[in-house]
């Protein structure tokens, strides 16, 4: 499924994010940003140690990453140039600020790829794995925050990606798309393509 807006193609596919070579790819990682499970893991692994020495750099001289913040490393061996890692709210029952949060993990992605002049990025589904996130609710957001971004951002960014790694979440977030855009149909120049 993809759509035009503001002449960037954003897609959403199902499939692995540590393959693909967008200019960044994005991380849903821990605060200590020394790898863990999931897409985090598997990003971890993929990309070599270049990867972690970088973040321990960054944890050095900065502290942990802020739940809601973002920072950028070398993609390492990775088909993707950079990896921008950030870090998700744990889901504790919608009470604790998480919708803010989540909102706030893809907008400053989107600031740090267009503050480093890059035209593509891959995003996973933040926060719906080890931290619980509901998926439904986590797609909305993240459609909801990457669209208006792209209409209202003077940005370099060409190509935004939802790579989801199964199909329920892809479901979620295909379902997620249309809801939104149905809501503003004004946001796409060209039709949606299923």
């Amino acid at each position: 499924m993809e759509a035009i807006i503001n002449q960037t193609k954003l897609s959403i596919i199902q499939g692995d994010i540590t393959k693909q070579a967008t200019d960044a790819i994005v991380n849903a990682a821990n605060p200590s940003l020394m790898g863990g499970g999931g897409v985090d893991g598997a990003i971890h692994r993929a990309g070599g140690p270049a990867i972690l020495e970088e973040c321990k750099q960054i944890v050095a001289k900065q502290g942990r990453l802020p739940t809601g913040k973002a920072v950028i490393t070398t993609g390492g061996n990775l088909k993707a140039k950079y990896v921008i890692h950030t870090v998700g709210p744990v889901w504790h029952g919608g009470g604790r600020n998480e919708a803010a949060l989540l909102a706030s993990d893809y907008h400053e992605c989107l600031k740090v790829a267009t503050a480093h002049k890059l035209a593509s990025i891959s995003f996973p589904s933040i926060s719906t794995g080890a931290y619980g996130y509901p998926v439904s609710e986590a797609a909305r957001i993240a459609i909801s925050t990457v669209v208006p971004f792209l209409k209202e951002q003077a940005t370099p960014i060409k190509e935004v990606t939802f790579v989801l790694f199964d199909s329920r979440t892809y479901e979620s977030y295909c379902s997620a798309f249309q809801e939104v855009i149905g809501k503003n149909p004004h946001l796409v120049h060209l039709p949606i393509a299923a």
